[in-house]
Order: C-alpha cells, then sequence, then structure tokens
C-alpha cells in the first residue's frame, strides 16, 4: 500500500454517544470524509465528463481505542492492490495530539463505474498512475 493522503479534522462534540466516546458508525464518517477530500485533491470530486466516478463496494474498521472529544484526528490514508477496475485503501486514525497510538484502522475497495450503466470501467490512467 502506498501512502496517498492525510486528512486533519476535529473531533465534534455530536460525534459522540450515550456511552462518552466518538460512535462507532462516525469512524466511518471520518474514513468517508479522508476518501472524499483525496478524490477532490486529485479532480475527481464527482462524476466526470463521462459520467464515471468511485463507488464503494466494502468497507471495514478495526476499533483499538475510544476516541473523545475535545481533540482533532488524522487519518492517514494509503490506496494500492490495484486491478482493471478496483483499487483498495486502507486508513489510520490517529489523534493529532497522540500521532503515535492508532486508534481505529480500516478501509474500503474502490470500484470506477460508468453510474448510467451501473457497470465497472478502468481505473483512469491518472489515479492508476498514482497509486500504481
Amino acid at each position: 500500500m502506498k501512502p496517498v493522503f492525510t486528512l486533519r479534522m476535529p473531533i465534534r462534540w455530536g460525534d459522540m454517544d450515550a456511552m462518552g466516546h466518538v460512535n462507532n458508525t462516525v469512524y466511518f464518517r471520518y474514513l468517508e470524509q479522508a476518501r472524499i477530500a483525496w478524490f477532490e485533491s486529485l479532480g475527481h470530486g464527482g462524476k466526470d465528463a463521462a459520467g464515471h466516478g468511485p463507488v464503494i463496494i466494502n468497507a471495514h474498521m478495526t476499533f483499538i481505542r475510544q476516541l473523545r472529544y475535545p481533540g482533532d484526528i488524522e487519518c492517514r490514508m494509503s490506496a494500492g492492490a490495484l486491478g482493471r477496475t478496483s483499487f483498495e485503501t486502507r486508513m489510520e486514525i490517529r489523534r493529532t495530539d497522540q500521532p503515535e497510538v492508532v486508534y481505529a484502522e480500516g478501509g474500503a475497495k474502490v470500484v470506477w463505474c460508468d453510474y448510467a450503466a451501473e457497470k465497472s470501467v478502468p481505473v483512469p490512467a491518472a489515479l492508476r498512475a498514482l497509486i500504481g
């Protein structure tokens, strides 16, 4: 896996649940935000002129430590396992005040799709070159 992007963001008060820590579903939102910010930085913020773009076909997360408000997190994203129409992403979530500690790790498989046809298409050459 090749490091491709890092995003910092605040832990919001509303991210916590009744147990007093960040709710498990919110970790997936953090990964989603980092992934979208990465795509936007590459000019793939939505579908392209041909109507092609990314679709997530699975996502996973391992919760290692509890995150709590207040604080800031850093999502470190890597990409790899490049196929013709898909690639894997991996993320580590760390607090910025404890950068040596991994709080969660997860990822998602991205398939490049023709949205109208609802079929996979080859990953764009520029993205392929970045990942490969």
